[in-house]
């Protein structure tokens, strides 16, 4: 039996930011009053990321310009980690480099093989100020990583190189939302 609320139940979804707002490129600050605006921000983060069907969704995806972000991403496993960390700081990326899809709720309708490692290590708080340390692999090392990208005001199209890389931002140049 769960205990506590389901994340995002009391939350409200938010607009999402889109590649081209300076929000997106900009490093967020470091979350000092963990009082109850914050626990708001990270409910109405779960409504947001689970109406857009996404996995993670980062502070700045929402125009907030905080180090938080939400998750709720399987691992290779098919193991389902469901959370949030506040001022996270990426302490480790290591083991194997693998290329895979990856996608982003502020690049909506695109994707792109995508290098990263196989193991992740976040280090942050909990909205109640609470110290957090989150580990991931596989699939689920891939969105940590992804989500502290964004929160250094970067995103997942910065990695890639070469073809890749011209093709995705020949896709953005024309995706409909980019005006």
């Amino acid at each position: 039996m769960r205990h506590g609320s389901i994340p995002g139940t009391h939350g409200r979804v938010r607009p999402l930011t889109l590649l081209g707002d300076p929000v997106l490129r900009t490093a967020c600050a470091d979350v000092t009053d963990f009082g109850p605006q914050l626990a708001e921000l990270v409910e109405d983060m779960f409504a947001t990321m689970y109406a857009a069907e996404g996995v993670g969704l980062a502070a700045n995806q929402v125009g907030v310009g905080l180090r938080v972000f939400v998750y709720d991403c399987p691992d290779d496993d098919d193991v389902r980690h469901v959370g949030h960390v506040v001022n996270p700081r990426l302490v480790e990326a290591d083991g194997v480099v693998l290329r895979g899809p990856e996608g982003c709720l502020s690049l909506p309708g695109l994707e792109a093989g995508t290098e990263r490692y196989d193991h992740a290590v976040v280090e942050g708080r909990t909205v109640t100020g609470e110290p957090l340390t989150v580990h991931g692999t596989g699939w689920f090392a891939r969105c940590l990583q992804h989500e502290c990208d964004h929160l250094d005001g970067g995103v997942y199209a910065d990695r890639l190189t070469g073809w890749r890389r011209r093709r995705l931002l020949r896709q953005v140049a024309r995706a409909s939302w980019n005006g």
